[in-house]
């Protein structure tokens, strides 16, 4: 539309204010008062996702995913617990593509809170033998893959205490 100059006639505009108005956030406040009258184009439902390429996937989790230690501490249990947690989320449109990644990487659960949709990760021997293996051959991209090299670190020291237990 940019290219054929379309944006520079009051049609091509609204249409891209329709286009903006379909994604997550939608339109501000400004916005919508600005082009009241815009009804936001109905995005397609996406039937089916099998997951490809791997390489895809790591570039999805670069942009859409995290690695998270958590500490937990339990007032019945003096001893902290260190939780590892492997997690993607979207919005629940996208619920498919989350589905998806069941069967993709054989592990993991779904949780609906709502409008999003997550696929999560907390089994230790999940995130040791599936998750940690998957993105050490399919390189996470940016400022993520420290946040990765971190998660692993931590996973293999968990992983020797409690070999040590």
């Amino acid at each position: 539309m940019l290219i054929c100059k379309e944006h520079l006639t009051q049609e091509g505009l609204n249409k891209l204010v329709a286009i903006k108005a379909s994604i997550n956030l939608s339109l501000s406040d400004k916005l919508k008062t600005a082009f009241p009258n815009i009804i936001p184009i109905p995005l397609p439902k996406v039937t089916d996702r099998v997951i490809k390429d791997p390489n895809w996937l790591s570039g999805f989790t670069s942009g859409e995913g995290y690695f998270r230690v958590k500490i937990i501490t339990r007032s019945r249990n003096l001893t902290p617990q260190v939780q590892l947690e492997f997690k993607l989320i979207q919005h629940s449109k996208d619920e498919l593509l989350i589905r998806s990644l069941l069967n993709y990487l054989k592990c993991g659960k779904i949780y609906n809170y709502r409008e999003s949709v997550s696929f999560i990760v907390t089994k230790h021997k999940d995130l040791v033998d599936k998750i940690i293996p998957f993105f050490y051959n399919y390189k996470i991209e940016g400022v993520k893959a420290k946040d990765f090299e971190d998660f692993k670190r931590v996973a293999e020291i968990k992983l020797i205490w409690l070999l040590k237990v």
